[in-house]
């Protein structure tokens, strides 16, 4: 029996008993899917239903060995938005991939049926249902990683545009608080930021808090000057505050020069310079009794 007379058979046989086994299938899959968060019974029976169509149909292509074939397109698109949707609702890789390995039970069934007279061929049969439903399992592993890792990094630049909020203090006066180590990537982030608040508002003194900033080393320093120089070329001077006693005696022991920046010990002193140089003054009143 040739390869193609396999697919022919193993084709007719999930077409003339697709019911049968999409029931199976599906019942199987609502036992072993515990987390109902995860994906509706509703939805659990629609995608059965769209890849056992679209299975019986990449069989008789004849392709069995080959997943990359045109007749396999239909099966991978629907394997792709599967494993896509379950990486968004916060599934795992063994339950997405379970969804096809779970089918070879009642494909099984069908084939010790089928192929009973002929144990030579139950075997052939077997192994290829089964090396091809493997293959089909791996390659949602690897939509759904593929998935997963674009929401982690569209994560990760989520979190640093939070992380690095420019706030309007006063007009012409920006604030940039920075929380947590400062690596190439937030740095890339806090400077877009505070160029684009200085286009926007137009400000003419922009302070740099860095009081939560754990640690300032050569690198981190860097970072700091390149952003101040970015921001003196849009028009803006900048302030560094929150230089506590610890992080100025490191900023001395690095040799880092520091001597054409306006620096102050907390963010309120830094907004009274910023006041001061904007042309701006507070006066307290005295509460009248």
């Amino acid at each position: 029996m040739t390869t193609q007379d396999y697919a022919n058979r193993i084709s007719q046989l999930i077409q003339d008993h697709e019911a049968d086994i999409g029931a199976e299938w599906g019942e199987q899959l609502e036992a072993l899917t515990v987390r109902s968060n995860v994906v509706s019974k509703d939805q659990l029976r629609k995608h059965c239903q769209q890849f056992l169509a679209a299975f019986a149909h990449g069989t008789r292509g004849g392709e069995l060995q080959n997943m990359e074939h045109r007749s396999w397109d239909e099966v991978r698109d629907i394997l792709s938005e599967i494993s896509s949707s379950r990486a968004r609702n916060g599934s795992t890789p063994s339950e997405t991939a379970t969804f096809v390995f779970s089918l070879k039970q009642p494909l099984f069934v069908r084939l010790n049926q089928e192929f009973a007279g002929d144990p030579a061929a139950l075997a052939n049969a077997s192994w290829t249902i089964s090396s091809l439903l493997d293959k089909l399992g791996l390659y949602t592993i690897e939509v759904f990683q593929r998935a997963r890792d674009q929401i982690i990094v569209r994560q990760q630049q989520e979190l640093l545009e939070l992380s690095t909020p420019v706030v309007k203090l006063w007009d012409g006066i920006l604030a940039l608080p920075l929380i947590g180590t400062l690596d190439s990537a937030r740095t890339q982030v806090v400077m877009e930021n505070i160029l684009q608040k200085i286009v926007d508002t137009g400000a003419a003194i922009a302070i740099i808090d860095i009081t939560g900033v754990p640690t300032v080393d050569t690198l981190v320093a860097q970072h700091l000057m390149k952003t101040i120089a970015a921001a003196r070329l849009m028009g803006a001077d900048c302030i560094i505050s929150g230089i506590r006693p610890q992080i100025a005696q490191t900023i001395v022991h690095l040799g880092v020069n520091l001597e054409d920046v306006m620096t102050k010990a907390t963010l309120a002193d830094a907004f009274v310079v910023a006041l001061e140089r904007t042309g701006t003054s507070i006066v307290k009143r005295h509460a009248t009794a």
